[in-house]
């Protein structure tokens, strides 16, 4: 697939490009990063322009992240409530959403902006909860923008600078995105036992503390029983 892209691009230039990234930034399972390293590298060569690649690969990036904000701001909503109706996914309860939305809502920001480099992989997830969030759309706007102003220029960048081996280096970034996708899921986990671990303990700390009162009491009325 990205042999093919390649090709497109070697062959019709910048509307695959633009195409490309668009589709990747929607949320399809295709490597944008990958196909604007290789345009760095071409521009490198000759072939292309690096100062129309970048405001092309942008507004490719930036339009594609609005249109999976504004599906999930319209449709968001009934798709939730139909989830939470479904009994296959007893999971999803009215408190498991309560309390993730609210964990999602005070680092949208954030999400937004690190998911358009670092882990691009959740970028069209989080452009869903945003718009399901009802995430103001200016701050949207802001933080989409500035993540990927720094994602083109990264792969644009590797591309151009390594030129000769741009798919070796494509493909560490890529790594390294993974491994702190790894870290970050195994960070996630650590912290959803030890909740569980200390709810477990408050749990059993409750349940002494009901019992004692009544081996108490059970002493006292034995003791009355002998005398």
């Amino acid at each position: 697939m990205n042999a093919f892209f390649i090709s497109a691009l070697q062959q019709y230039g910048y509307p695959v490009l633009w195409s490309v990234v668009f589709v990747a930034a929607a949320g399809a399972p295709i490597s944008g990063s990958l196909l604007l390293s290789a345009a760095g590298a071409f521009s490198a060569f000759g072939d292309l322009n690096i100062f129309i690649l970048l405001p092309v690969a942008l507004s490719a990036a930036v339009m594609g992240d609005n249109l999976t904000y504004a599906i999930g701001r319209r449709v968001g909503m009934p798709l939730l409530g139909w989830l939470e109706r479904q009994k296959r996914f007893r999971w999803i309860t009215p408190q498991t959403v309560a309390r993730a939305r609210t964990y999602f809502g005070e680092r949208t920001g954030w999400a937004i902006f690190l998911s358009r480099f670092l882990i691009v992989v959740l970028g069209g997830p989080i452009n869903l909860l945003a718009g399901l969030e009802q995430y103001p759309y200016r701050s949207f706007l802001f933080w989409d923008v500035s993540g990927q102003i720094l994602s083109v220029i990264i792969s644009l960048g590797l591309g151009y600078a390594f030129a000769e081996s741009w798919e070796e280096v494509a493909s560490l970034f890529g790594a390294f995105s993974g491994l702190i996708l790894a870290v970050m899921i195994g960070f996630f986990l650590v912290v959803l036992l030890m909740r569980k671990i200390r709810q477990r303990g408050r749990n059993s700390s409750a349940e002494v503390e009901e019992h004692e009162p009544i081996q108490v009491q059970e002493k006292h009325e034995k003791s009355e029983k002998i005398n």
